[in-house]
């Protein structure tokens, strides 16, 4: 199975932040508890050797478990032996990351159908759209809704994420609007059972998957 078709099959995404209740490692400890096989590391504020230390040790929580990819930071990535990477708008052009990265995994965030078409036709493994609805974790966010979620998915077909103020009410509609997985924060991070969110929300997913595919 190459990284798209397994990216299509992954349910949830989770994604560290040192930010809540728990922290790096114990996110994504839970997280492969709940059967997760696809974790985020995203850190804004640390420094690239305290970087470098943390993902080093996330690295042998998902050996063999779950991917692991690394949010902005190539260099990171690349010292940790990461699988990939998730990229922004702003972040490095997605055509010199491939330079770099080789066949990892590169993921790119897009927030309408004209982002979204260029990083598919540039190459991208797949797509982090969002925000679907308002979070706590980013203050300046633009909520672009389930709409564009449903138009992004019409015109592209790579594999499509949504994140963005995602939890276990609100999970079912980003998968029914042609997400083929959801990414979580502060669902996961700020819940007092993680591990049993993780597999709320991996059960809704996959249900919903299930029903998708029947059709």
């Amino acid at each position: 199975m190459d990284a798209k078709d397994f990216l299509r099959n992954i349910d949830l995404y989770v994604i560290t932040d040192s930010h809540f209740k728990w922290n790096h490692l114990e996110i994504a400890q839970y997280a492969i508890e709940g059967g997760v096989k696809l974790i985020q590391f995203r850190e804004k504020e640390l420094s690239t050797r305290k970087m470098v230390e943390i993902g080093e040790k996330l690295r042998k929580i998902t050996e063999k478990r779950a991917l692991l990819i690394v949010n902005d930071r190539i260099d990171v990535a690349l010292a940790i032996g990461a699988d990939g990477v998730h990229i922004g708008q702003d972040d490095m052009p997605l055509k010199i990351a491939r330079n770099i990265l080789g066949n990892k995994i590169i993921g790119v965030s897009a927030r309408n159908v004209q982002e979204a078409k260029k990083a598919e036709e540039e190459g991208a493994d797949y797509l982090g759209v969002g925000s679907m609805f308002s979070t706590s974790t980013k203050g300046d966010i633009k909520v672009i809704g389930l709409n564009m979620l449903k138009n992004i998915r019409k015109i592209v077909n790579i594999p499509i994420v949504a994140i963005g103020g995602i939890n276990e009410k609100n999970v079912g509609e980003v998968i029914e609007a042609g997400a083929d997985s959801a990414a979580v924060v502060s669902a996961i991070a700020n819940s007092n059972e993680p591990a049993q969110t993780v597999r709320n929300l991996r059960e809704k997913i996959i249900q919903i998957k299930k029903k998708r595919a029947t059709l």
